[in-house]
């Protein structure tokens, strides 16, 4: 997720006939580099942690993201968005870039990356609910069991993640970071009916930004003194899951349904825990794993065959 998720996810993930045969060679690449990189921010918010604050990587990662942005739509002539549509945009940028980061980048100060990846894999059984409550959606047996599975799974993840085998704040953190991904995403969906997705990602992770300049104080001691790699890796995760992988992904759903492409970003856990492997030298234990099956199994049976066919 942010890395949300984890963060910009389809609102509904299923599974499609004859999906791999209809894939090309570009969109089977930009599917793959989406995948790695928003899974490879991770494990980058580790190694970021090492040197700066949650917030001041948060706000760091974002001001590179937006300048990155910034000059792509210059370039592109990308318009700006309509004035009444502000409100929602800010609110999207709230949740999505503002309160998923600095929570997931605080909750990971006591989680490995991988148990985070596999806690925020969760957030689309939130939106599910919210999008009962909110817009009225209808969810069948399979998709209260699917719910019911998944949040098995949380538990077993968050309980697990202690070595006491208790509830730990910084794994309530992560999961207040996939409600609020989920948040974000449901607010997308009015959005997305006006403009292109990689539109509505720019203005969220630009109003988002705009929040995160509350933590700008003291920034620029912490770039000053903070170990290079930290540094590089808070700029890559910028540059690459922020910007390069929203260009991908974009693309992907220029040549698939949103549903259909979807379903790929299960593998997101899978490979945040083997980048966390290789960089980190992080080894997610059989409890969490057990959990992240059960938070996969439970999300892919609400997404598939959790809603009420209108």
């Amino acid at each position: 997720m942010s890395v949300k998720q984890p963060a910009a996810q389809p609102i509904q993930i299923t599974a499609s006939k004859g999906l791999l045969s209809r894939l090309d060679l570009k969109t089977g690449a930009a599917i793959a580099v989406t995948v790695i990189l928003w899974a490879s921010a991770f494990a980058g918010i580790r190694v970021g942690l090492e040197g700066y604050t949650p917030e001041h990587l948060a706000l760091l990662r974002y001001i590179t993201a937006s300048i990155a942005l910034a000059v792509y739509a210059l370039l592109t002539r990308m318009p700006l968005p309509a004035r009444h549509d502000l409100p929602l945009l800010f609110f999207a940028g709230f949740m999505g870039f503002a309160v998923y980061n600095v929570t997931l980048n605080a909750g990971e100060m006591g989680v490995a990356a991988s148990v985070a990846s596999l806690i925020i894999a969760a957030a689309p059984i939130f939106l599910a609910l919210l999008a009962m409550f909110l817009l009225k959606e209808r969810l069948t047996r399979w998709g209260w069991s699917g719910i019911a599975i998944c949040f098995g799974g949380v538990a077993i993840i968050i309980v697990s993640s202690s070595k006491e085998w208790g509830i730990t704040p910084s794994a309530v953190l992560v999961l207040v970071a996939a409600v609020a991904q989920s948040l974000y995403s449901i607010s997308q969906k009015p959005l997305l009916k006006k403009y292109t997705p990689l539109q509505v990602t720019s203005y969220a992770i630009w109003t988002g930004t705009l929040f995160l300049l509350v933590f700008a104080p003291n920034l620029l001691q912490q770039v000053q003194t903070a170990p290079l790699n930290s540094t590089l890796a808070v700029v890559y995760m910028g540059i690459f899951p922020g910007v390069v992988g929203y260009l991908c992904w974009t693309y992907v759903l220029s040549r698939l349904s949103a549903a259909s492409a979807g379903s790929f970003l299960y593998f997101i856990p899978v490979a945040a825990t083997l980048i966390a492997w290789l960089w980190l030298r992080e080894v997610a234990t059989v409890w969490s794993l057990f959990g992240g099956l059960f938070v996969l199994c439970g999300v892919i049976l609400v997404n598939t065959r959790g809603r009420v066919r209108q």
